[in-house]
Parts: C-alpha cells; sequence; structure tokens
C-alpha cells in the first residue's frame, strides 16, 4: 500500500473500494469484483481486492496488507462479505476474528445463500454494520455478477457502429471501419470489462479479427464464435494466436462437446436452422461467463435483440455516409430503453442505453 490516504466521508473510502475492485476485471469471474479498504483513526490501513478466481478475497488481502493493527477499524467493501465456506473460508469469520468495529458495505450479495446472512453475522457478534454506500455504483460494477446469479445467464450488451443514416456497412460481404481512433480506443476498453466476446462465422471470415484488448490496459476476453456448421478456416487469428481463450458455438444436432489445441467446441441447441440465442447464453453462464459482448454482424444482433436477450446497447454513430449502403442496424433504441449515457468521441456520438425494465428493477 502507498502512503496512507486520508479522505473526507464514507462516500470517499466506498468509491477507492469501488477501484480497488475494478483490478479483478476479467480474472476474477464468475465471482463478484470486490474491493475493500480499512480505516482506522482517519487513516486508510489496509487495502485489498479479488484479484483471481480462487484466491484471497478482497476483506482478507486488506487485513493482511493492513499496515497496524486492524482492531477497532472500519471495513469498507462494496459487496456483502461473505458467510458460506467456498473455495476459501467466509471473510466474515475474518472479519470478526480480527475485531474491525464498523463494517461499511455497497450492496447486499445476490446469492440467495448470503443475501443478508453476513450482515446479520457481523451484527450478531457486535459488529455495527451499515449499508447502501454509493448503492448505484456498487451495483453497476457487478451488474454481471448479479444477471449471472439470478438468471445462470451472463448481461449481454450488444455494441454497432453505424453511419449517420443507420448503416453497418455496405454490405455483408465486405469489411469497412466507420467510426474514428477515439471510437476504437473506446470499444478496446468496452471489451476490457466484459468476460466474453462474441462474432457470428460472417464477421470472423471477412474481417479475420483478434478480438483482443489492444488500445487500452487490460485484460483479454473469452472469444466466442457462432459457426453452426464448425466451417471456419483454421488458418484464422483466433485459432492461431493464443492471445484468449476460443470458444467456438456449433450445433448439437451434428456435433458434440470437445477440446483441441486452439479451441473448446460447445454444442448448442438449434432454432430454425440456426444457433438459438437462449441456449447459447444458457451453455455460456453454465462455463461461468456473467457479461458477453456483442460485437457483430448483423444476423447475430438480430438473433439476440427479436428474442429481447440484449439487456444494454453500445451505439456509435459517425458523420459519415456510405454510398450504396445496404447494411442496415438492426438495434432500434425505442421505447423500451433508456438513455444511460451519452459520449462525443471526436466526430462520433455513441449513446449507451439500458433496457427500461432492467432499469425499473435495479432502481
Amino acid at each position: 500500500m502507498e502512503n496512507p490516504q486520508y479522505l473526507d466521508n464514507h462516500n470517499e473510502y466506498m468509491a477507492l473500494a469501488i477501484d480497488l475492485a475494478k483490478k479483478g476485471r476479467g480474472l476474477v469471474a464468475p465471482n463478484p469484483l470486490v474491493g475493500c479498504v480499512i480505516v482506522k483513526n482517519g487513516r486508510v490501513i489496509g487495502e485489498g481486492y479479488h484479484k483471481e478466481f480462487g484466491c484471497d478475497h478482497a476483506e482478507v488481502d486488506a487485513l493482511k496488507n493492513c499496515t497496524e493493527s486492524p482492531v477497532g477499524a472500519s471495513l469498507y467493501v462494496n459487496l456483502e462479505p461473505c458467510s458460506i465456506y467456498g473455495k476459501t473460508p467466509p471473510c466474515v469469520k475474518t472479519i470478526i476474528e480480527n475485531s474491525i468495529d464498523t463494517v461499511y458495505i455497497g450492496i447486499k450479495d445476490p446469492n440467495p445463500e448470503i443475501n443478508g446472512s453476513g450482515i446479520e453475522q457481523l451484527r450478531h457478534a457486535g459488529i455495527k454494520v451499515e449499508t447502501n454506500i454509493l448503492y448505484d455504483k456498487c451495483l453497476e460494477i457487478n451488474k454481471g455478477f448479479c444477471k449471472w446469479i439470478n438468471t445462470k445467464r451472463p448481461y449481454v450488451i450488444a455494441k454497432v457502429a453505424q453511419t449517420k443514416d443507420g448503416f453497418m456497412g455496405q454490405d455483408d460481404k465486405t469489411s469497412i471501419w466507420i467510426t474514428g481512433k477515439k471510437s476504437k480506443e473506446h470499444t478496446h476498453n468496452l471489451r476490457s470489462m466484459v468476460d466474453a466476446i462474441m462474432i457470428g462465422k460472417n464477421t470472423a471470415e471477412i474481417d479475420d479479427p483478434k478480438l483482443t484488448v489492444r488500445k487500452v490496459l487490460g485484460n483479454n476476453p473469452i472469444r466466442v464464435i457462432l459457426d453452426t456448421n464448425r466451417q471456419l478456416p483454421l488458418t484464422l487469428k483466433i485459432f492461431n494466436d493464443k492471445n484468449a481463450r476460443t470458444y467456438v458455438m456449433c450445433s448439437d444436432n451434428r456435433f458434440e462437446n470437445n477440446k483441441t489445441s486452439f479451441c473448446d467446441f460447445i454444442s448448442v441447441k438449434e432454432k430454425k436452422t440456426v444457433l438459438d440465442p437462449s441456449d447459447i447464453l444458457e451453455k455460456l453462464g453454465e462455463l461461468g461467463i456473467t457479461s458477453l459482448l456483442i460485437e457483430g454482424g448483423k444476423k447475430v444482433h438480430e438473433s439476440f435483440f427479436g428474442v429481447d436477450l440484449i439487456d444494454e446497447m453500445y451505439i456509435y454513430t459517425s458523420n459519415k455516409t456510405i454510398d450504396g449502403a445496404s447494411l442496415k442496424n438492426p438495434l432500434i433504441a425505442d421505447e423500451n430503453w433508456i438513455l444511460n449515457d451519452e459520449l462525443y468521441l471526436d466526430e462520433d456520438v455513441l449513446k449507451i442505453v439500458r433496457k427500461k425494465e432492467l432499469c425499473l428493477q435495479e432502481s
């Protein structure tokens, strides 16, 4: 830990815990992102976060990093401390053993095995507990985990770039970059924030993308390619660069699950000759993927949008047009969506919209 920090209020300490939690992105799934700050006499004496699946939880990491005795200190954590044995002992037990005086929590753990029981055990041990500190921000960084716990499916984000008149490209046989440099950097940051990124067979063949994080610092997501009949050429970058784990999802009518040195083949139910979007999400959830970014192309977006399986959309709009374009963007932000944010990225505009019913559930 660096020099002790002096902060003004509970929100600032919790904000620090959230920043620590984000360091675990791409490393802890299906566990949540959790950061922890320990404060004594107005000074931060310990910081920690969940660094990797199976390793110490944030509270234990922070207690181990304390520069002095934590007896009588306050502990800030963005998610309710766990009260059950998993790959590690319950954090509640460790907090009690270290004689922490007060615990400040962002949100309850949505896991029904924990939900409120960690708080109850802390209070039973005589520890003061306050909840809902920076509630919205704590919920936001673990929206994928919360969705996965409640539905066993990942939180789905669809990302598309379009011209100012709403076209994704010239047609479905050519590759073209529509938006500018800042938008490209932004999309790479978005990739670093999810567990997995998905494209269809057509995009894989035409673009031959790496689907990695390169323009910003961050961990590479798992790559998911939809290839119903397993026809993709093995010369593609995704099969040869070894930069990220790769799943190829194919029809269970013709194939079984199997692994190779370059990818895992996952069999999925078919629906009207294409892979069933619902079963795709079920299978990814079983693999511990809590958040999924769909990058294209049009058919993949249509298949998920058409059956209401997208939770959030990132729509990057350039100021360009393409003569004779026919590849229309199928993602329409109508009255069922709420504008969550709007950013100006040089000459491009990014609108982030979220499903209205999801916003109501979270409020």
